[in-house]
């Protein structure tokens, strides 16, 4: 079977993240790296605007941002704005479509399902809401978003990617008009389950296996230099025509 390239790239600033797995997803496109790839991260404090992000949903200004120490990008994913921050854990899955299914919305399904497979281990039930893309609960009554979704794509090879709140302070939200949708009620792992916080590592390797068992593909842990190794293993063997 093919793998899933996993690298834990702990806390990471959003600017380095984006250019790191921006050429990741070039490498995938050239077959430099063979294999599909899953980063995983938390950022400090930031708020993203995708291509088709409005600016109304933007509630706070960039200086007032600033102040609290939350830094402020553009995006070339879809989407509108979303907040990432500590105790979120952000996954840029680095999948090669034509290895799977030529098909985007297909796609979102099937991050939508790993990520409700992965929240499933904790006891909590979640679900699809038919008008937007992401995960919730309490789908039937009041839904409460628990994670986000935006992705991009180039030569069917994808990058950006989900966040789903762990223990997330959920108090950044009221910045922004998450996603864009009006009224929209943000919610959290350890709010679901009314804790105060919960094991990153355990939502860290519940996302794993969803990820590795949705798509058919064989978790591996590597970081960063032995991915290089395999891009760079991979050119060998395939030299330029």
């Amino acid at each position: 079977m093919s793998e899933l390239l996993v690298v834990d790239l702990g806390t990471l600033p959003y600017a380095i993240a984006l250019e790191l797995q921006r050429d990741v997803a070039r490498r995938r496109i050239t077959g430099e790296i063979a294999e599909d790839v899953l980063l995983l991260v938390e950022h400090p404090p930031v708020v993203t605007l995708g291509r088709t992000a409005k600016g109304a949903n933007l509630i706070a200004s960039p200086e007032y941002l600033a102040s609290r120490g939350v830094e402020l990008f553009e995006v070339e994913r879809g989407g509108d704005i979303t907040f990432h921050g500590p105790g979120q854990l952000v996954g840029y899955p680095i999948i090669d479509l034509k290895r799977h299914r030529k098909d985007l919305h297909w796609y979102l399904r099937q991050v939508e399902q790993a990520l409700m497979d992965t929240v499933r281990d904790f006891g909590i039930t979640a679900g699809r809401v038919e008008q937007y893309t992401g995960v919730w609960v309490n789908v039937l009554e009041t839904p409460r978003k628990l994670a986000s979704i935006g992705v991009h794509a180039r030569d069917w090879v994808t990058w950006h990617g989900f966040a789903l709140n762990v223990n997330t302070d959920l108090r950044y939200f009221d910045l922004i008009v998450p996603c864009g949708i009006a009224n929209v009620t943000m919610t959290s792992v350890a709010s679901e389950l009314h804790r105060g916080s919960v094991d990153m590592r355990a939502a860290v390797e519940a996302v794993v296996r969803a990820f590795g068992a949705t798509f058919g593909l064989v978790p591996r842990s590597v970081d960063l230099a032995e991915l290089s190794a395999t891009a760079n293993a991979a050119a060998v063997s395939s030299p330029p025509r």
